[in-house]
């Protein structure tokens, strides 16, 4: 019998929950208003697909700092005091997002300045993802990890969904309500983070180089099949299906709705999102969960393709909705089976390998498709993701049988199955 402590009754995870939660819709809702005003002042000189094609780069600037720092900063969150790290970039996100909003209500925003913010943003996040992620389990007791982790991936989920919608909506009303709020929210992020007393640190491996612990998370990943699989599926997928990237051009080219449209179809994913998360607090999944994330995939495929194919602004909308229900389910499984098979002492290390396939997914994934807006056009891009992710999810369900295996998030529910295809344990 359970007798877990709900993590929501503990002081400490609360403000964390708290800080995650507003600093990624802060950094979410940066994101999108950033993307607004690059194609925005890139439109002023140049046609839709040059303008796409500048939009995907933005997602480039973010990725490449994350990719080159992600090896250095799953061994500092393993190392140095979880809470700190998250402290001193959401201070420096902080900073940049009321720098940028100050340059906007002057009236001297320029494209190497928010290209210069991108390149900011990926810094913060190549630390504080896996800072956040390893963190969580350091709060609550054993017991209460499984639902502290659930809980702290819908935290991130709903924010970066709903962020977006923040966003647009918010810069729909005047830019400097944009900026302001994005700026008070990662304020709010740091100060709950402040509140946060000594927590457990994994003890230093003295015996082994900065070099090998490194490279200990990649290879812990690539033994672990079940956790290479989920995180495999979502780069590959995310980054050919992804259409956040082009909501600027549909708001704008495509269905005409204008910024304010832009907020409504970024708050599609957000409702989505947080419908799905609401459910998961009543009803947790239990039992399944490898199929049920793989069916999610394939409808969150679908209803980008329906998107991408849509004229009809409250069908897109709708689409969206479904896209960000859909999402939720699956990032709901993936964080959980990946935190719960990892050792506390790699949770840094593989949550920055997770997080680098992520911003693979999501960054690299709008440089994609703003070159395939520019080849194909953005209809033709969108349209041609959704069926390339569709082809990916049924792939991996074959190569890897180990999703379709997973019954529950239980790492020895997963032992039982590793036997059959000859890995040994991780």
């Amino acid at each position: 019998m359970s007798t877990s402590v709900h993590p929501f009754r503990i002081g400490n995870f609360r403000a964390y929950w708290l800080s995650r939660l507003s600093g990624t819709i802060a950094q979410t809702a940066l994101a999108i208003v950033i993307g607004w005003q690059v194609y925005g002042l890139a439109r002023e000189t140049m046609d839709i697909r040059q303008a796409a094609f500048l939009l995907g780069m933005i997602g480039a600037a973010q990725f490449v700092p994350l990719f080159l720092l992600t090896p250095v900063t799953g061994l500092v969150a393993d190392s140095v005091d979880r809470r700190w790290i998250v402290r001193a970039t959401t201070a420096l996100i902080a900073a940049t997002a009321g720098a940028l909003g100050v340059l906007t209500w002057a009236g001297a925003l320029t494209l190497p300045a928010l290209f210069v913010a991108a390149v900011l943003i990926g810094i913060v996040r190549a630390f504080t993802g896996p800072a956040y992620s390893a963190l969580a389990p350091n709060l609550v007791p054993r017991d209460s990890l499984p639902t502290a982790i659930a809980i702290s991936s819908i935290a991130w989920q709903v924010g970066s969904i709903a962020g977006p919608s923040v966003g647009g909506l918010l810069y729909a009303i005047h830019p400097d309500v944009a900026y302001a709020t994005i700026t008070g929210l990662f304020v709010l992020a740091l100060v709950t983070m402040l509140l946060i007393g000594k927590v457990p640190q994994p003890p230093a491996q003295k015996d082994r180089r900065p070099i090998h612990r490194i490279l200990d998370g990649f290879q812990y990943v690539r033994n672990n099949r079940l956790v290479l699989a989920t995180i495999t599926l979502d780069l590959f997928v995310v980054l050919l299906a992804g259409a956040t990237a082009l909501l600027p051009i549909y708001a704008r080219d495509i269905l005409h709705v204008g910024s304010q449209g832009l907020g409504l179809l970024a708050a599609g994913m957000g409702i989505g999102a947080a419908a799905t998360a609401v459910w998961f607090s009543v009803r947790p999944m239990s039992s399944n969960v490898g199929v049920k994330m793989l069916a999610a995939v394939i409808v969150f495929a679908l209803a980008v393709l329906t998107f991408g194919l849509s004229t009809w602004f409250p069908l897109s909308l709708g689409a969206l909705i479904v896209a960000g229900g859909a999402d939720m389910v699956s990032v709901y499984v993936r964080q959980s089976l990946i935190q719960l098979h990892t050792p506390d002492a790699m949770r840094g290390r593989v949550s920055a390998v997770s997080q680098l396939t992520i911003s693979a997914s999501n960054e690299l994934g709008e440089a994609e498709s703003g070159l395939m807006a520019s080849l194909l056009g953005p209809v033709g891009a969108v349209v041609f993701g959704g069926c390339a992710a569709i082809v990916v999810t049924l792939a991996w369900s074959r190569l890897f049988p180990e999703l379709k295996q997973a019954r529950t998030f239980d790492p020895p529910d997963m032992l039982q199955v590793e036997p059959q295809h000859g890995e040994a344990k991780p």
